[in-house]
Parts: structure tokens; sequence; C-alpha cells
């Protein structure tokens, strides 16, 4: 029977990512039973939950935890654990790998009769009240509960409110571990009832020698691009962007060629249209860019014009859920790009040009 909560089977946690050894290890010693795990986005902080709950559902007596072997282990390794619940948006669960539980279509409350609405980005309030109610049910392995909400800032309101009682006083043996980008996106009570496990960006050797292990080609590049965030760097290239793709993104936008966003999402062009965007005003001001190779960076931009394009990147960045006309929005938005240029100049000059007044 398939459940229509918002719970999710996951795998047993992936080789554990290098960055975090050491957090986990922090973590794992902490005897709070609500944990606030956040940080940078792609940098792993749902992966530190899944690690979190498999270190406290393992059920070896001795030795390294989590061991892999035990009865526990082996019943994460096959989304199997009924002692370990997942709330994450309908939209995030092919990218986190989370599969649906098996079962009917019914809900606890009735028929859900299969949609094709576009999957849901929050993660809503009777999701969390199912949750609630799962966590007064007897453990059945004996090791407590763990119940992970990623990322806690889906919820709303109404959701967030719903989970402040089991916040503040859960049953025995439960433990609850939210994720967020950013702790003040979530409400005061929320966090206030939570002990944090900050995540920094890791450092960039041990980020590139990762990506390197895991075949990606011109890391040092695409690191740069994802703002050192090498889980992000991952999405980038599974939306087709490799090392060379990116470097011909500014020439392409400053010759008004949309055609190197083939195939993108509007959300991610407007990423990368921001990136470029910030690159091109703080090259004008004589820093160093952040995202992309100074020589690929074309000179004779305008300040204003940059400034301008830049609000308007904001402005659609707020309404991603809009039903744009994605390939018209796209060449729209390059087309304002080009007009930031009143000069033609030649690649690997913008670090000496001086941003020019429209």
């Amino acid at each position: 029977r398939a459940r229509r909560d918002g719970a999710a089977r996951v795998s047993a946690a992936p080789p554990l990512l290098p960055w975090l050894a050491a957090p986990l290890e922090r973590a794992a010693a902490l005897r709070a039973h609500a944990l606030l795990i956040h940080g940078p986005e792609g940098v792993g902080q749902f992966e530190l939950a899944l690690a979190l709950a498999q270190h406290g559902l393992c059920e070896a007596e001795s030795g390294p935890r989590p061991c892999g072997q035990c009865a526990g282990c082996r019943l994460l390794a096959s989304r199997a654990h009924p002692d370990l619940r997942v709330l994450v948006p309908a939209a995030l669960r092919d990218a986190l790998g989370a599969a649906a539980a098996a079962g009917d279509d019914e809900a606890d409350d009735g028929a859900v009769k299969a949609t094709k609405a576009k999957p849901s980005r929050d993660i809503r309030v009777d999701e969390v009240r199912q949750a609630i109610d799962w966590t007064r049910t007897t453990a059945t392995r004996g090791r407590g509960k763990v119940l992970v909400l990623h990322p806690a800032q889906a919820m709303n309101a109404v959701a967030a409110n719903a989970l402040l009682k089991t916040l503040e006083e859960p049953p025995a043996g439960v433990r609850l571990l939210l994720t967020c980008a950013d702790p003040d996106a979530l409400l005061p009570t929320i966090r206030s009832r939570c002990q944090r496990v900050a995540l920094a960006l890791p450092a960039r050797d041990a980020a590139l020698a990762w990506l390197q292990s895991q075949g990606v080609a011109g890391a040092d590049v695409l690191l740069a691009a994802a703002g050192g965030r090498p889980q992000e760097v991952l999405a980038l290239r599974a939306d087709g962007f490799d090392a060379e793709r990116w470097q011909r993104v500014p020439g392409a936008v400053a010759h008004g060629d949309a055609g190197v966003f083939a195939g993108c999402s509007v959300e991610r062009v407007v990423d990368v249209l921001h990136k470029l965007a910030h690159d091109l005003l703080v090259v004008g001001a004589g820093a160093a860019p952040h995202f992309f190779p100074a020589d690929s960076l074309p000179g004779g931009a305008s300040m204003p014009a940059l400034t301008a394009w830049t609000k308007t990147l904001q402005r659609v960045a707020r309404h991603a859920e809009h039903p744009w006309h994605a390939p018209l929005l796209i060449e729209s938005l390059v087309a304002q790009g080009r007009g930031c240029f009143t000069t033609s100049a030649p690649r690997g000059r913008a670090g000496t040009a001086t941003l020019a007044a429209r």
C-alpha cells in the first residue's frame, strides 16, 4: 500500500561525505532530542541527518557506529527500518533518492486520488500531524525513533506550529532532526527548541578531491561555479553544465546567444545569469570574480544596466513557480544581459576594464 503522507523510506546513508566526519562525531555526542542542522545548501545537511539517524538506530553493541552489519543497518539499507521516518517535499524526493513507501493509495483519512498536479515544494500540515502520531507509537526495534524533516523551512507556519509541542516535549526515545540553509527562515519558536549543528563550506582541496573521485572533469571551474558547494556541482552537471559550457556562458550572453542555455530550466538560467551579473559588477569594482574564470568575462559592461538586470533577475527568481513560457523568458533575460555591454571588448580584459555608465 502506497502511503501518501509525505513520508519516505530512505536507503542507508551512502559513504559519508569526507567533510562530514567531524560534524557527525560532534553531533552524535549531543544529547538533545531535537537538532537543527544548518549550513549552505549543497554541503550535506540531509546526508548528515541520515548518518545521524543511522548512528542512533544501529544495533551494534560495540565498535564504530553505524556498523553497517547489524539488523538495524540492514533494515536501513533495504529502506525498511520501521523506526526512521523522513519528511521531504514531494518535489525533492527524486533528487534525494527517496522513494515513496510501498502500499495502497489510501491515506489515513481516506482514499487519495492520484493527480497530475505539480509536485509540492512544501511539507504539509497533514504530513506533519501524521508524523507526530507516528512518534507516539512504540519503537519497533527498541533503539528509539528518528524523525527527519528536510528542509525544515519547507513547512509553512501552520505545519511548523503543529510541530512545536512535539519539539518541546517529544515522546521518550524520539529524536527530531531538522535541516535548513538559513535558520532565520524558521519560526523563532522552532529555532529555540533545537540545538544547532552548523556546517561550513568544505575546504577547497577536500571538495576537489571528492569531486574528482566522482569523475567530475574541470572540477576547479565547476566548484567555483557552485560557490564552493560540492553537491551543487553535481546538480550543475546534471543540468548539462560541464566546465567548457560554463566558460562559454559570459561570451554567449554578451552576444545575445540564448542557445547556451538549451534544455535548462528557468530556475537554473536565472541562477547562472545572476552569478554572471554579480561577477561583472565585482570585477568592475576592482575585485576578483567568484563564479566565472576572469578570462571568460567580456569587458565593456555598464554598471547601471547590470544593476537593472540584476533587479530583473531577482524579480523572476521570486516568482519561480509562475507558469512562464520558458524559451521566451530566457531569450528576454539574455537579451537584457546583451544590452549591458556597450562595447565589444575581447574576453580576458574584464579584469582591467572599467564599467561604463550608460
